[in-house]
């Protein structure tokens, strides 16, 4: 096979690249820098529609929320909501930071402003607040939302806002003992709101709200890990989350939320395991809810469906012999992930294995982010697996259908802009930012 090419190289940050991510259905490329600066990338043309410095320090995390707003989350103990519609750009600069000269460019329209703790590098995660959905911030149309972030004054705890109303709705307090809070996933399962986190001991823990009362449930814990999580992020329907640390390895854990997930029979006495790590005795009549999570799986090795202790052993784990992986993000379709390495290297594994697929080499420096353009759903996840389908896209014009591209005069024929927007919005891009301040984007699957 061979080695994997980027399509383009994008310039303008003048400063390290802590965050990127797709948004507005693939049509845009938000990254942000260690300045604080955001830039908004056309992909059709791959130029910059939008720069301005959203924070005065570093920015940690960048999301888009629905079509018109952007989330942006900074060193400078700010979460800021931005307007940003499509005909809000032509009000932006569209010079890089490297370019700027005198004033500092404007800002858009400042929605909301979260003071947030961000002196353990822990970057936000959000979720429509709205059970049972399954969608994505970027396709968030309720107008409700919920962040969690860390607490602002422990650290090992997590906060959970709402927004717009920006009202801290839950407080999860996992204890000392696993040190800060490194990475968040806040996601709704169901009906159910989970909460995966993952800490500065090497420990990853799934929390469940339980009963729609402020009670938060610890479902699982996996210490497997020798070094700080780095980062987590949990397949689209909630089925399962990976991890990744400064030590060499990748994790699939598993999201348990019910009794019928862990354990097939309850035994005679049920404990609790709180999100502060206390049990608490249940009686024996105890045989459903969330309770018969923790039937002394622990201490008598009882095993379920999932297999083995499944509260506290993960799905599968890879050692990769590569160490310091981050960024780690799913592709929307659940077949790949990717990482961002310390070494310069970005790595494509497949979800069901942990096998490595592909190793995209271009920075000369540590990549620090990388993000998926959002992928249609395939069928037959053992391609990915083999790694047979990872190849180029198709070009451009063999993107276009057929029909439209065989008759160039006609009426229903498109522009060269239309088949650039086309090719831009359908392609499965994967970005890498770099301490260079450069990005590189490729296209496999």
């Amino acid at each position: 096979m061979a080695q994997p090419a980027p399509i383009n190289i994008l310039r303008g940050h003048k400063s390290q690249i802590h965050a990127t991510a797709f948004v507005r259905g693939n049509d845009r490329l938000a990254t942000g820098d260690a300045d604080g600066y955001v830039m908004l990338w056309d992909l059709a043309i791959m130029r910059p529609r939008a720069v301005w410095q959203a924070h005065q320090n570093a920015i940690l995390a960048i999301r888009g929320w629905g079509n018109d707003k952007i989330i942006t989350h900074g060193r400078d103990h700010r979460l800021v909501v931005w307007q940003l519609r499509l005909e809000d750009e032509q009000n932006l600069a569209s010079v890089s930071p490297l370019e700027l000269t005198g004033d500092t460019p404007p800002q858009p329209w400042m929605l909301h402003v979260l003071d947030v703790n961000t002196m353990n590098f822990c970057a936000f995660s959000g979720c429509p607040n709205t059970p049972g959905s399954n969608t994505t911030l970027a396709d968030d149309t309720s107008g409700t939302i919920l962040v969690a972030v860390p607490n602002t004054l422990l650290a090992e705890s997590i906060d959970i806002f709402e927004l717009p109303s920006q009202r801290r709705i839950h407080t999860v307090k996992p204890g000392e003992k696993n040190g800060m809070a490194m990475t968040l996933a806040v996601l709704y399962k169901g009906t159910n709101l989970i909460l995966v986190a993952g800490f500065e001991n090497g420990m990853c823990s799934v929390f469940v709200l339980y009963d729609k009362a402020d009670k938060w449930i610890m479902t699982y814990r996996g210490q497997s890990h020798s070094q700080p999580v780095l980062s987590v992020d949990v397949e689209a329907q909630g089925e399962y989350f990976i991890s990744s640390a400064a030590d060499s390895l990748v994790v699939k854990h598993p999201v348990p939320i019910s009794s019928k997930a862990v354990l097939p029979t309850a035994p005679a006495s049920v404990k609790k395991v709180t999100a502060t790590g206390a049990d608490a005795s249940t009686p024996p009549t105890a045989t459903s809810g969330i309770g018969a999570l923790f039937a002394s799986g622990a201490k008598t090795g009882s095993t379920g469906e999932l297999g083995t202790k499944a509260w506290e052993d993960p799905i599968k784990v890879a050692n990769t012999k590569h160490s310091g992986q981050q960024s780690l993000t799913i592709r929307s379709d659940g077949l790949v992930f990717a990482t961002a390495g310390w070494d310069s290297k970005v790595r494509i594994y497949a979800t069901k294995s942990l096998k490595e697929l592909a190793v995209l080499k271009w920075h000369q420096v540590g990549v620090y982010a990388t993000a998926f353009a959002h992928a249609k759903s395939q069928t037959g996840s053992a391609a990915a697996d083999s790694g047979k389908k990872l190849q180029m896209s198709p070009s451009i014009h063999e993107d276009v259908p057929d029909a439209v591209v065989s008759n160039p005069g006609g009426k229903s024929a498109m522009t060269v802009k239309d088949r650039r927007y086309h090719h831009a919005k359908h392609t499965h891009w994967v970005v890498a930012g770099a301490k260079d301040g450069k990005l590189s984007l490729w296209d496999i699957y």
